[in-house]
């Protein structure tokens, strides 16, 4: 028996905390940090000995390495990655943002300037299993921005590198590869080797040693985010089928036994025909004992009286992952204020988003969608402002922003306005 929590709305309420780690796992983390800075390669290497249980001579992964791994992945497969690779280029192809100027009357030219990041720094995770649609989401976008230099750290295992972890990475033009992951990794970006230059932004999901490092080298260069458990919430109303409900909670459940499944309905009958839909199928699972743990601990059924309640629940949780398996599921959207990506209508299982439909899958967890948004070509740009002042915009409003600075007590704000002032005699 699976047990699962069904509320009804008026007694939910959310409240996910975020693991940040604890004192023990920053201080490790910090050690890491000032060891990597001090010795370089040295130390990456033998955090790599000691955390990855393998020894490295060369950090840096060789042509004839991503070369060999073709051959060990399906030509099928490959095609896979090259379709989802295309998709998700177009998708990002339309977040583009220009260069722009404006020329007003007197002369006066503002604008704004466009610039890509020089080098950015991928992490893809390792472990238990191998993530390609990490590599494909995290380096399109930064290529489409124009980025000169995308580097990729990933663990290495017992066997290396998976071998479609380096095709995801030839195919979508990561420039290098090296094998080193950990904390160890995300310093080594930050702060440069010997071998692995210094990166300006650093991306990608990781551990709790990862999240903590890349939140100790924030300032020292950029990050996308502090990713928290993955989670998802279905919406759900009578025409929703309840094995299509269970089977998209089951797909982020099996992620983490912190990750959280949702499912808001309007029915009591048809929470409990998604709590049975639950039972049946986690029984099938390969990953059933984390799922379970993840269902049991983090899931809630929420039952709400009306469809007004539903959308306020769904705003308050600010999910990762929402689907409206709803009728008319594109009336909802007006409505909807928070969530990081929306699946709408009952063939838009959140899996299409993860893989292949073409939006990122780098999506604000633990609520951050209140104020945060996907992965996209803003996070690998930077943007100058551009003022040319005429001289007719100094005899128009030179006076106005020097005493605007004398208001301020700033005096030598004033005078590098007077100054001109005086001398041109406006």
């Amino acid at each position: 028996m699976v047990q699962v929590q069904i509320i009804e709305s008026k007694d939910f309420s959310y409240n996910r905390n975020v693991e940040t780690g604890n004192q023990e796992q920053m201080n490790a983390v910090l050690h890491i940090i000032n060891e990597v800075k001090t010795h370089g390669d040295q130390a990456v290497k033998a955090f790599t000995k000691q955390f990855d249980r393998v020894d490295i001579e060369e950090l840096l992964v060789s042509e004839e390495e991503i070369q060999a791994a073709y051959a060990k992945v399906s030509q099928e497969y490959i095609q896979t990655i090259r379709e989802a690779r295309d998709n998700i280029r177009r998708y990002h192809e339309k977040q583009k943002q220009s260069s722009w100027f404006t020329t007003e009357e007197n002369g006066t030219v503002l604008g704004q300037k466009v610039t890509p990041l020089d080098r950015v720094g991928v992490y893809v995770p390792g472990g238990t299993a191998a993530y390609p649609s990490s590599v494909l989401m995290n380096v399109i976008p930064a290529q489409i921005a124009g980025v000169r230099e995308i580097v990729m750290c990933t663990p290495p295992g017992k066997d290396g590198i998976p071998p479609i972890i380096l095709v995801a990475a030839k195919e979508c033009g990561v420039t290098h590869i090296y094998r080193i992951g950990g904390a160890q990794a995300v310093a080594a970006l930050a702060y440069g080797t010997e071998s692995i230059p210094k990166v300006d932004k650093i991306t990608g999901p990781g551990n709790i040693y990862v999240a903590i490092a890349k939140k100790m080298v924030f300032g020292m260069v950029d990050i996308d985010m502090i990713a928290g458990p993955s989670e998802i919430l279905v919406a759900c109303d009578e025409s929703a089928d309840a094995s299509y409900a269970a089977a998209d909670m089951l797909s982020q459940a099996e992620h983490d036994v912190l990750a959280a499944a949702y499912c808001v309905t309007l029915s009591r009958q048809k929470a409990e025909e998604i709590h049975r839909e639950l039972e049946i199928q986690l029984a099938q699972l390969n990953r059933n004992e984390i799922a379970k743990q993840s269902i049991e601990n983090q899931a809630r059924i929420i039952i709400a009286p009306n469809r007004a309640e539903m959308v306020r629940v769904i705003n308050e949780i600010a999910p990762e992952h929402l689907e409206m398996m709803v009728e008319e599921p594109f009336s909802y959207l007006g409505e909807i204020r928070h969530a990081g990506a929306i699946f709408l209508g009952r063939y838009s299982s959140e899996p299409v988003g993860d893989y292949f439909a073409g939006p990122n899958h780098v999506l604000p967890t633990s609520g951050t969608a209140r104020f945060s948004s996907p992965l996209s070509v803003d996070d690998f740009i930077k943007k100058s402002s551009v003022i040319y002042y005429s001289k007719q915009a100094m005899i128009e409003h030179g006076r106005k922003i020097a005493g605007f600075a004398n208001e301020e007590g700033l005096d030598a704000h004033a005078k590098a306005v007077a100054i001109r002032i005086e001398k041109e005699g406006l």
